[in-house]
């Protein structure tokens, strides 16, 4: 299996993200950069989707799932959560009537602490398969719920394809992987680097690395790279980019909702 890994640069700040292709979510994921702002689970809450309590019934459970299009809910007692349920677990109980309590269920309990970053979020739910997570507190308290949809829409947002520019996909040996050197030769060209995505290949000693300018002429900056014995894989100019992102992003969204 692939493993990916997302740097950006920030003044003089960088900062890299190394994750496997299982929760990529299809190639929109290659459109997300990192927000000025630190984004949180707690800002990933999604006030619409609600908890089940332990005293309400397996048949009001399957109702909301239902009605929210979502495969879990988050279980709770008071203020505490207790832990996910999921529809499967529900279809074969003899009485659904009943409330969950008296279930002879065993819930999972996948959570996150409202202080995690927004990539730990995004790699939980895609490692563990989950549409609805909860999130809770330092003392397990629930605090809400976050959703693979509202995820997804929220860091769509923040792709770096909203900015104006070029993109360049180059392919290096693995030793001579300098993000230093890349910066310095797109920014040697009157340009800057929005982003940059790091993507292992076939070839261990090889990897390819997407770059996000915020040029659309990119004839001389692919001078350079050559120049420095990059191997340049492929070039887009922000409408083919956008267009195909967007096209991919509606795909996604489309398959979440069925």
């Amino acid at each position: 299996m692939a493993t990916y890994g997302v740097s950006t640069t920030t003044d003089e700040l960088v900062t890299t993200f190394y994750f496997s292709e299982r929760y990529l979510c299809s190639t929109i994921l290659k459109s997300i950069t990192l927000p000025p702002i630190i984004m949180t689970a707690k800002d990933l809450i999604n006030d619409d989707i609600p908890p089940i309590k332990l005293s309400e019934s397996a048949d009001k459970a399957l109702g909301w799932m239902d009605e929210f299009r979502v495969s879990h809910l988050p279980v709770i007692q008071g203020k505490k959560f207790i832990g996910m349920i999921g529809d499967s677990d529900l279809y074969d109980l003899e009485d659904a009537s009943l409330p969950l309590s008296e279930q002879p269920l065993a819930l999972m309990k996948p959570m996150l602490v409202e202080n995690m970053h927004a990539w730990d979020v995004l790699k939980v739910m895609s490692e563990l398969g989950l549409d609805v997570i909860a999130v809770v507190d330092e003392q397990l308290n629930y605090q809400g719920a976050i959703t693979i949809r509202n995820l997804m829409e929220k860091m769509a947002k923040m792709a770096a394809v909203r900015e104006p520019g070029g993109i360049i996909v180059v392919e290096v040996n693995t030793v001579d992987y300098s993000l230093s050197q890349i910066a310095q030769i797109v920014e040697g060209n009157d340009a800057k680097v929005l982003s940059v995505y790091v993507a292992a290949t076939a070839d261990p000693r090889r990897i390819e690395v997407t770059i996000k300018t915020n040029r659309q002429d990119l004839s001389r900056i692919l001078q350079t790279f050559t120049r420095y014995n990059y191997t340049v894989i492929a070039t887009f100019h922000e409408s083919k980019f956008e267009e195909d992102v967007k096209r991919r992003f509606d795909e996604f969204m489309n398959y979440i909702s069925i």
